[in-house]
């Protein structure tokens, strides 16, 4: 399973995603899910990727041409006119990966290899985008009434980001909001795990404005989990009081 999550804000992108993958209890990996590709002061793309691990690592080297010597690959999302562009080319790579994939394994294969993609970014002179893409190939827009995207287990942090989200925000609280967000959900389920991955844009900045990998040892992650969980309890404690000798 995994956990990703995109949010946008007046001041530009926020990302964060897990690296946890597994085919049972006893086989447990780290697989980067967070990829971003800039062209200096012009733009700078980033995905995240949920879902069939082969199938999601298929679309990456496919966007990177990684069967090309070095010299020979031409990244075409780096030249796509819009961030439309660029989230219709990735959603067409999607869908057809899954279907070559599914072909090729006959019935065995089918609904073993879907996987969904958030797509970040901005190009020049134009705003900041945030994409959520489905496995069929097609995508919905960030907007003013869904400002933020998760994608993978998403019912444990959904209600943190949904209380806490506010689009005039700094990136400071934003990242702090993703952090319990994450706690939350890594909390309840042990397929989603650390190293987490961040990534903040700011806008018209066309590169990585923060970049961080989480651990299991990060001060600052630790201090919000256990700062969220004694909150938890003290907000609970002054809630008021049950009675059962209470008349209705």
């Amino acid at each position: 399973m995994t956990y990703c999550v995109g949010m946008v804000l007046d001041k530009g992108l926020v990302m964060m995603s897990d690296t946890r993958t597994n085919s049972g209890v006893d086989n447990i990996s780290v697989f980067k899910k967070m990829f971003h590709w800039t062209v200096p002061g012009e733009r700078i793309l980033s995905v995240m990727t949920a879902g069939n691990l082969a199938t999601t690592q298929a679309v990456i080297s496919q966007l990177e041409e990684r069967t090309k010597a070095p010299e020979d690959r031409n990244n075409s999302l780096l030249k796509a006119p819009t961030m439309f562009q660029v989230a219709s080319e990735i959603g067409q790579l999607l869908r057809d990966t899954i279907a070559k994939t599914q072909e090729d394994n006959g019935a065995r294969g089918k609904g073993r290899f879907t996987a969904s993609i958030i797509l970040a970014g901005q190009i020049e002179g134009m705003e900041p985008r945030l994409f959520m893409i489905y496995p069929e190939g097609n995508f919905i827009e960030a907007s003013f009434d869904t400002p933020f995207f998760q994608i993978g287990e998403t019912k444990y942090g959904r209600p943190i980001l949904i209380r806490g989200y506010d689009k005039d925000m700094s990136f400071e609280d934003a990242v702090k909001l993703i952090m319990v967000s994450f706690d939350s959900t890594l909390k309840a389920n042990l397929s989603v795990g650390l190293p987490l991955d961040l990534m903040v844009i700011g806008r018209a900045s066309f590169e990585a404005t923060h970049v961080r990998r989480i651990t299991h040892d990060d001060e600052y992650f630790q201090a919000i989990s256990s700062s969220w969980g004694d909150a938890l309890k003290s907000a609970f404690h002054s809630l008021p009081d049950y009675s059962f000798d209470e008349k209705s």
